[in-house]
């Protein structure tokens, strides 16, 4: 993870300090009082934003830096998160445990450690809770604006579609989007979402 502190140790929020556009794109299941995990959540943008929206919140990256910063953040804006410091390929899924898991920007992880993340994150849903992915098409390499330079860490619509097959896929897109999202996610992109609920 000395690539991710060296990353984060830069001045300010790599990823700026709102959260991504797609989340806030799908507030409406962003429910009060329901419990949420937001997977390699890097200086906590995201995992703000859902305890800012009454939700209870906890939130896993594996840079000590990030989480730092990510409880500064919280702090300085009233938001309670519970951040866990953890490897994510250490990362005990709970069954069952949440309402909402979310999944932004990734795609560090190559496809045999994608599986078990993917896995892992329909086994910590409850039954009817909503799984929130969202990251970059192959074509992202082009635009060169943030992102792996690894096509196969990168998503497809029929890949997406395949693996979520066991879900009710809620939303599934690809699309273009100028993206301002600080200086690590910066100018057009070629972004996919997916929204699904376990059934």
């Amino acid at each position: 993870m000395n690539m991710w502190n060296d990353r984060y140790a830069q001045p300010g929020f790599l990823f700026g300090t709102d959260p991504a556009r797609f989340l806030s794109d799908q507030k409406a299941y962003l429910k009060r009082g329901q419990k949420a995990l937001a997977i390699a959540d890097g200086e906590g943008r995201n995992s703000v934003y859902m305890a800012e929206k009454g939700m209870i919140v906890t939130a896993q990256d594996g840079s000590e830096v990030a989480i730092d910063k990510a409880r500064g953040l919280a702090a300085g804006r009233g938001a309670k998160v519970d951040y866990q410091l953890a490897d994510l390929k250490d990362w005990n899924w709970q069954p069952g445990e949440y309402d909402l898991a979310v999944a932004i920007f990734i795609q560090f992880a190559g496809p045999d450690f994608r599986d078990q993340i993917f896995t892992g994150l329909k086994k910590t849903l409850k039954k009817g809770g909503i799984l929130l992915l969202h990251g970059y098409q192959p074509k992202q390499i082009a635009y060169g604006t943030g992102g792996p330079s690894v096509a196969e860490n990168l998503y497809t619509t029929d890949q997406l579609a395949e693996a979520f097959g066991d879900m009710e896929i809620l939303r599934l897109e690809a699309y273009d989007r100028e993206v301002q999202e600080g200086r690590g996610h910066s100018g057009m992109s070629a972004l996919i979402d997916l929204v699904a609920r376990k059934i």
